[in-house]
Order: C-alpha cells, then sequence, then structure tokens
C-alpha cells in the first residue's frame, strides 16, 4: 500500500513539474509575443489607437500620441476618447472648428460602422484615419500622416492644369472655362470673347540668343498679359509662343475687344531688359466673339485661330476680328496645300530661265532659275501665289530639293562658263543637313560646283544668323558662289556684307524701277555698286525693262543686269546664249 502511495506521488509530482516547464514555456512565449507586439507598434509609420466599447482607452502606441502631441499620460489605457478630443484641441492639434470635429468623431464611432476619412489639421498638416469596430464593442483606429501625398497630389493636380513655365493656365483649363462660358452664354445670354495670340519675332529670340532667354521672355510676356486682364477673366499658354485668353463681354463687346487687343499690343511691344540684352517683339492677335463668331468651344478657337492667320498674314502686329470669308479661305488654302503635295508627285512644276547678264561685256554670266507650276485646272501659277503656302506647310523643302536636282541636271547642259542660280529659302535652311542636299545634285547631275550661284535674302541670316553662316561658309569651300538677293529692302544689309563675303548683292527691281525719276534711288543704286566695286563684290541691278535703264546702272557702276529688256523667263530648251551689244540681243531670248 505504500509503495503504490510514493509511486503516486512520484507520479503527480512528475506531472507538476511538466505543467510547470509548460506554464513556463507558455509565460515564455507571451512574453516573447508581446515582445514582438510591442515593437510592432513602436515601430510602426501610424499610429495606432484600440478602444473598448465604453470609449476607453485599451492600447495605443507612441507614434499615435505624437500624432497628435499628447503625453503618455494623456493617452494611457482607460483614458476615453472625448479626454483624448479635449486634449488634442487645447493643444492645438486639431481641424479649425474644435466643437464641430468632436461632435462629428463621437458620431462617427457611435455608428460601430467601418470608415476612412481625412482631416485638415489647423498647423496645414493631413491625416487620414482608418476606423474598424471590433465584434465585441470597440474599435481600431489606424492614424496616418498623409501631408506630403495630399502635397504631392496638388502639386500633380496643378501641374496638370498649368503651363510648367509660366505658371498660366493650359489648354485643359481654358477648354473648361470656355465650356462654362458657353453654358452660361446658352442658359443666361452672357456673351464672351477670346482671343488667339502669337508672338512675333520670338523665334529670332531663340535661335539667336538660346532658349533660356526665350524661357525667360515668354514669362515676362505672361506676366504682361496677365495684367492686361480683369478677375473675371483667363489667359492661357496653349504652347511654344501662343496664347489664349477668355474674356467677358460688356455691353459693347466689339468695342470693348477692340480696347483690350490695343492694350496686348501694347503690352507685348514694351521693350525687353534681359541678360544684357534689349529686345523687341510683338503679337498678332485674332478675334472671335461669341454668340456672334459661335457657339461651340472649338468652333470660336478656330475662328479666333483664322482671325490671327490673317493678322501674321497681313504684316503681323495687328489684331483681326475673324471673317466668314475667313472661314473660304482657310479651306481654299488646304485645297491648295493637297493640290501643291500632289503638284510634286504628278510632275507639274517646271523651271524657267532668267538671264544675268554681264554689263561689261555684254553675254550671259548666269541663269536665274525660277519655279512654276502648271495647274491642270489653273493654268500656269506664278512662285508668289505658291511658295509662301509651300513654306508654311514644310512642301517647300521638297519642292527646294527638285528645283535643285533640275537646275543642276540642266545647266550641265549649258556652255561651260555660264553659272546657274538656284533661290533658297529660310525654312529650307533649318533643314538638318542642307549641304548634304547640295553635294547629291551636284555629284548626280555632274555640275562643277563653281558653276552653282546659291541666291538668299537676309532673312535666311535674321533667323539663326550663326549656324546659317557657318553653312554658307561650308557651301562656299565646295566652290558654290552665294549671292545676296533683294539688297537694300531689308533692315541689316549692311551688317551682312560684313558678316560674309557674298560673291554678289542683288539691288533689288524697285531701286532700279525708280533710277531715271528719283535721286534718291539713284545715289542708293550708286552707292551700293560703289560699296561692291570696294569689298570686290559683283552687284547684280534687277528689273531692266529698258535700255535707259541698262545705261544708268552701268555708269552707277553695277557690273551685272537682268530684267525683261534681256528676254522673260522662259524653258530651258528655248534659250540661247548670245552676246548682248548695247541692250538688245541678236539672237533674242524667247
Amino acid at each position: 500500500m505504500i509503495g503504490e502511495l510514493e509511486q503516486l506521488n512520484r507520479g503527480l509530482d512528475q506531472l507538476v513539474q511538466e505543467r510547470t516547464v509548460a506554464l513556463r514555456e507558455r509565460e515564455a512565449e507571451l512574453q516573447a509575443q508581446n515582445m514582438r507586439f510591442d515593437a510592432a507598434l513602436k515601430n510602426m509609420p501610424y499610429g495606432l489607437c484600440m478602444f473598448d466599447r465604453d470609449e476607453r482607452v485599451i492600447v495605443r502606441n507612441e507614434r499615435y500620441s505624437e500624432m497628435y502631441g499628447l503625453s503618455p499620460g494623456q493617452t494611457a489605457p482607460g483614458v476615453t476618447l472625448r479626454s483624448i478630443l479635449d486634449a488634442r484641441i487645447a493643444g492645438g492639434h486639431s481641424p479649425e472648428n474644435g466643437s464641430a470635429y468632436i461632435t462629428q468623431c463621437l458620431a462617427d464611432v457611435r455608428r460601430s460602422e467601418p470608415y476612412y476619412s481625412e482631416i485638415a489639421m489647423r498647423d496645414g498638416r493631413t491625416f487620414a484615419v482608418n476606423h474598424r469596430p471590433m465584434p465585441n464593442g470597440g474599435w481600431v483606429g489606424i492614424h496616418q500622416d498623409i501631408t506630403a501625398q495630399k502635397r504631392a497630389e496638388t502639386q500633380i493636380t496643378y501641374m496638370a492644369r498649368h503651363d510648367g513655365l509660366t505658371s498660366l493656365a493650359n489648354r485643359a483649363v481654358l477648354l473648361e472655362k470656355m465650356e462654362e462660358a458657353v453654358a452660361r452664354l446658352k442658359r443666361h445670354g452672357n456673351r464672351f470673347t477670346i482671343f488667339m495670340l502669337d508672338l512675333d519675332l520670338f523665334k529670332m529670340v531663340n535661335d539667336s540668343l538660346g532658349h533660356p532667354v526665350g524661357d525667360e521672355l515668354l514669362k515676362l510676356v505672361a506676366r504682361r498679359l496677365s495684367e492686361c486682364i480683369r478677375e473675371t477673366d483667363a489667359v492661357a499658354r496653349l504652347g511654344g509662343d501662343e496664347f489664349a485668353i477668355l474674356a467677358t463681354a460688356d455691353d459693347n463687346q466689339r468695342d470693348a475687344a477692340i480696347a483690350l487687343a490695343s492694350r496686348l499690343l501694347e503690352a507685348v511691344a514694351a521693350p525687353y531688359d534681359l541678360d544684357g540684352h534689349q529686345l523687341n517683339i510683338g503679337t498678332s492677335v485674332g478675334i472671335a466673339l461669341a454668340p456672334e463668331h459661335g457657339t461651340e468651344v472649338h468652333q470660336l478657337l478656330k475662328n479666333a485661330d483664322l482671325a490671327l492667320y490673317k493678322a501674321k498674314s497681313e504684316g503681323r502686329d495687328a489684331y483681326r476680328f475673324f471673317e466668314d470669308a475667313m472661314g473660304v479661305e482657310a479651306r481654299t488654302r488646304r485645297a491648295h496645300q493637297i493640290e501643291l503635295r500632289d503638284a510634286l508627285a504628278n510632275d507639274e512644276f517646271e523651271l524657267h530661265y532668267h538671264p544675268i547678264i554681264d554689263i561689261k561685256t555684254g553675254e550671259t554670266a548666269s541663269i536665274e532659275a525660277l519655279i512654276r507650276w502648271r495647274h491642270p485646272q489653273r493654268g500656269m501659277i506664278a512662285p508668289l501665289d505658291f511658295i509662301p503656302l509651300a513654306e508654311e506647310t514644310g512642301l517647300i523643302n521638297p519642292i527646294g530639293d527638285w528645283v535643285l536636282r533640275k537646275a543642276c541636271s540642266d545647266a550641265v547642259r549649258w556652255p561651260s562658263h555660264i553659272k546657274v542660280g538656284v533661290n533658297l529659302s529660310a525654312v529650307q535652311f533649318r533643314k538638318a543637313c542642307p549641304i548634304d542636299n547640295f553635294r547629291k545634285a551636284l555629284d548626280e547631275s555632274g555640275l562643277p560646283p563653281e558653276r552653282l550661284e546659291l541666291e538668299i535674302t537676309e532673312s535666311v541670316l535674321l533667323q539663326n544668323n550663326v549656324e546659317h553662316v557657318e553653312t554658307l561658309h561650308q557651301l562656299r569651300l565646295m566652290g558654290i558662289s552665294i549671292v545676296l538677293d533683294d539688297f537694300g529692302t531689308g533692315y541689316s544689309s549692311l551688317s551682312y556684307l560684313r558678316m560674309f563675303p557674298f560673291d554678289k548683292i542683288k539691288i533689288d527691281r524697285s531701286f532700279v524701277h525708280e533710277l531715271a525719276r528719283n535721286a534718291d534711288c539713284a545715289a542708293i543704286v550708286s552707292a551700293v555698286a560703289g560699296l561692291g566695286a570696294s569689298l570686290r563684290i559683283g552687284t547684280v541691278a534687277e528689273g531692266i525693262e529698258t535700255g535707259d535703264q541698262l545705261l544708268l546702272v552701268h555708269a552707277a557702276g553695277c557690273t551685272h543686269a537682268q530684267g525683261f529688256l534681256f528676254g522673260r523667263p522662259c524653258p530651258a530648251a528655248e534659250l540661247t546664249f548670245e552676246r548682248l551689244v548695247g541692250g538688245k540681243q541678236q539672237s533674242k531670248v524667247a
């Protein structure tokens, strides 16, 4: 019996020991879990606070207290939610209306429903709160500081609606405001006006002084435009140097539009002082009146843009109202553009040639290539009627390449001392490698470079003189002669003679035409001829139509002459190269 009791006691002791070990292991595991839980609470980036059904704190982490500027005692277990909210308001860590916030917060937690809210704090911070009820009552709240995120979102929203350079509204905002204006127009009859603006000579600033100066100029223009409008108006940058303004209309809409357009022209035209440079630009303005010129957003924008195009084509630095005829012109221009594109593919272009005579010898020195368009319905079209459209649309590049190749292939059949002159526009100079086109045309035709003359106007140098002058030097090194056309009609012709050693300068026909009747014109021709002689540059008098004019330009010192006196431009097959005597051809050019 005693043995059985001893055995039973030993069993009980062993069981107690096992349970003690198990309890200790369980206690250690719980302690480890608590440590991990504490570490998680302490290191989580969010504030956490758990409340029971009586709205008292069960557990919270340090981040929660820190976010709201509370001491550990103010958020200790057992403290009520109301006490915490009162402490937050007292410390300034709450929205502006503290009492309303407390009322709303208590109502939210008592609904026992999950919710998410964003709280704008007095100090500018924004907190997000995720509220999750617990099954037995109470809840868990996760509090996150989303200030940086909200600021980033605000910045992204701002950037999506504003121009990054000038901070003006962008196209999206303009369209939005126009939609609102159209709605007010249709609902209440509130009229408004759309202005489209495009800066004049801005590209020259960008090309000559660089994009940083151009950007600063755009900022100043944006500021001036903003100063011209009222608070009820809006100005937007649409891209590049293009701007738009939406203006609410006064009683006399047209007069008010004229007044604002005049202010805009004056403001933009005032001189700018940037980086030590005195800059002068202008702007062109197109105006569309709503509802007179349309009641839909895109219709008004299109009509204002057509008016802008008219203002620019008529000389710039002016405003124009939309007119119905502008729509007809635009459709016609579009049709002509399509026809112009097809003309090259359909071989409708041809070259006519006009001789340039050496006045001293009476012989043909060179022949200028002049493009013509033989339209299947409209007949022969002169360059002035389609070259501007070709330049505007970029078609001048393939057309110019065709002219160059055709002129070289024709000229290679002429007497070896006669050169061929080809005109090159400023638009063609903006191509990446114009020099390659010349090399290719000369190689394919077999024409020596010394027999090719390139005629340019000062607009080539005006737009980007550094790069363009370098291109001209490279062409001249190849052996190509460079001729400055329309000399005397621009602003800086004399300065270009210092910039580049031209082989010839062509005196504009406007001076020659008045030579016999206007002493000033005679003096100008003589001065230019004398300047050419001193610089060893040949001078070509354009527009010679009579023998008297030929005698006068010869007496003035011009070395070459060109004009109808020596025949009208004609196809290559009709050219003859007879010597001229006394201004009359022995064998007339047809």
